[in-house]
């Protein structure tokens, strides 16, 4: 496969269904009477063009950035972790319980132990699939889905009953101390989280890139038979990469608790959830690094603008989940295939002999 082509390809993937959403979204926005360039041009400008917009739009990136390499470091193995939301959840959940219960801390300590209490949870998690994928070939996407919803459960049982903060109107636990909570720069919700999602993003990179394990992780995606008859144990290489991958999860899970929510509510992540989303992601980014960067703000400046949109105009916001959901439709389709473009080089390459 061509270098250059392929990244033509990647490109192309991704950003024909962003445009093609956009248009029908503009054409439900025109239905209802309104002018789609304003609309989209109000959620550019409130996502991008103001500086607390854009430093809003870069703090909600930073879990996203997490979630998306938590699911491509394994894709790229050909492993599926549609675990990475109850991993997450479960990693916010416990780094909030650590935040609440333990006092008198220094901020800087109490915070490594909020983010160790959070990977250590998401790697538990994430052991579980790990270990029943490499020792008895289970297959992994139908356990880690499943174990996403007893995940939830679990923990809306903990957080109704063992860790509720009774003096609360709803269900929810207590409040992570203020030695635990990241302080946000000025007047947006940026906060130094964001910095800990690049320095990660920027490890990972490293490691997929450049590392010997990058190199096994392709590997084995590619042809897991060959790469064992090479000496790589695939099942070792499964658990550490499923593991990583927790990991990460549960970075992103303590990340979001200490800069945003600082408590466990059954909202905690949202609609669909931001290990959901991190699929999204990754799917956009092309599972590389520097795309799931650009997907995760791209993806994040769609929800600044959308709390802007129906404030300036009669649009309402629901229109961003519509185009966010078009966007996984036509991200299902592979609009330039392998296929197309190996015919295209040969015939090429034909042309060239012709020539000769």
């Amino acid at each position: 496969m061509n270098k250059k082509g392929n990244i033509l390809r990647n490109v192309i993937n991704s950003v024909l269904p962003i445009l093609l959403a956009f248009v029908i979204g503009g054409i439900v926005i025109a239905c209802i009477g309104e002018n789609p360039l304003e609309t989209y041009w109000i959620l550019l400008k409130k996502s991008f063009l103001t500086s607390t917009g854009f430093m809003n739009t870069l703090h909600y990136a930073s879990p996203l950035i997490l979630t998306g390499l938590a699911i491509a470091v394994t894709f790229k193995a050909n492993l599926y972790n549609m675990g990475v939301e109850g991993q997450m959840l479960l990693g916010g959940f416990f780094a909030g319980i650590a935040g609440a219960y333990i006092t008198g801390m220094n901020p800087l300590v109490h915070k490594l132990i909020c983010f160790a209490v959070g990977i250590l949870c998401g790697m538990a998690f994430a052991l579980i699939p790990a270990l029943l994928k490499a020792k008895c070939k289970v297959n992994e996407m139908v356990v880690t889905l499943m174990l996403n919803y007893a995940m939830a459960k679990a923990l809306e049982f903990l957080s109704t009953g063992v860790f509720r903060d009774l003096s609360s109107g709803y269900v929810a636990t207590p409040t992570i101390q203020e030695s635990a909570m990241f302080s946000r720069f000025g007047r947006s919700r940026l906060t130094m989280f964001f910095v800990i999602a690049i320095i990660v993003l920027i490890i990972m990179y490293i490691v997929m890139k450049k590392s010997k394990l990058g190199y096994e992780l392709t590997a084995i995606g590619k042809n897991p038979e060959f790469a064992e008859a090479a000496g790589m144990n695939v099942a070792k290489k499964t658990i550490i990469l499923m593991l990583i991958s927790g990991a990460l999860s549960g970075i992103a899970g303590a990340g979001y608790m200490m800069s945003e929510q600082f408590k466990y509510t059954l909202s905690f992540s949202g609609t669909p959830g931001l290990g959901w989303d991190g699929m999204l992601i990754a799917l956009l980014g092309g599972h590389s690094p520097g795309g799931i960067l650009i997907a995760a703000i791209f993806y994040a400046a769609l929800k600044t603008g959308s709390d802007n949109i129906n404030m300036y105009t009669s649009v309402p916001k629901e229109i961003v989940a519509l185009i966010q959901g078009l966007i996984i439709l036509f991200l299902a389709v592979k609009f330039i295939s392998e296929r197309t473009n190996f015919s295209f080089r040969k015939k090429s390459a034909k042309k060239r002999e012709g020539a000769a």
